[in-house]
């Protein structure tokens, strides 16, 4: 079994088709970070939000943040819908977390939920990782749907987390 940060995956489910992102995914890549709908239930330090020119956040997506997290396109038909990111890798404990987002034309169509099981069936089917978590704000009803769809549990509290905000924002965590 691989360890997934070793190389850059492209993953297929029954619609959407998971990449690295490319220089010309940079028009969908500007239509998700300027949807501030889109962002209301996020951290405000998503990577790609960090350049305010989005050409330079693809250039360096995978040298500067492959680290601590791949984030990969999520297309339909080679048509930009989001992203689909795994984060805070924690070793030994073979634990990751996931998260999506997607433009708000594809919301309500089944895409994060396909996202999520598609990333979910590669954690634990190609690579050693045994435990997969996500976080949500307490508000986020949708986000929760789509967990709850595959599989996710809530494990039954809510904490206050520093999402740079001006103050920290309940989450519910999940496993």
């Amino acid at each position: 079994m691989n360890h997934f940060f070793e190389s850059i995956p492209g993953l297929k489910g029954e619609r959407i088709t998971l990449r690295r992102l490319t220089e010309d995914d940079v028009d969908g890549l500007r239509e998700l970070t300027d949807n501030e709908n889109v962002y209301r239930y996020l951290p405000t330090f998503l990577y790609e939000q960090k350049y305010e020119d989005k050409r330079t956040v693809i250039r360096h997506l995978y040298d500067e943040c492959i680290e601590t997290s791949l984030i990969l396109g999520v297309f339909i038909d080679d048509g930009f819908c989001g992203l689909a990111e795994l984060y805070g890798c924690r070793m030994p404990h073979w634990k990751v977390s996931v998260g999506y987002r997607l433009v708000e034309r594809c919301w309500g169509k089944g895409i994060a939920t396909e996202t999520l099981g598609v990333l979910t069936r590669y954690l634990f089917e190609e690579t050693d990782i045994k435990l997969i978590t996500a976080s949500t704000m307490a508000d986020n009803k949708a986000s929760a749907h789509v967990l709850r769809k595959q599989g996710f549990k809530s494990i039954g509290y809510t904490v206050f987390e520093d999402w740079g905000y001006t103050k920290p924002i309940l989450t519910k965590k999940w496993i």
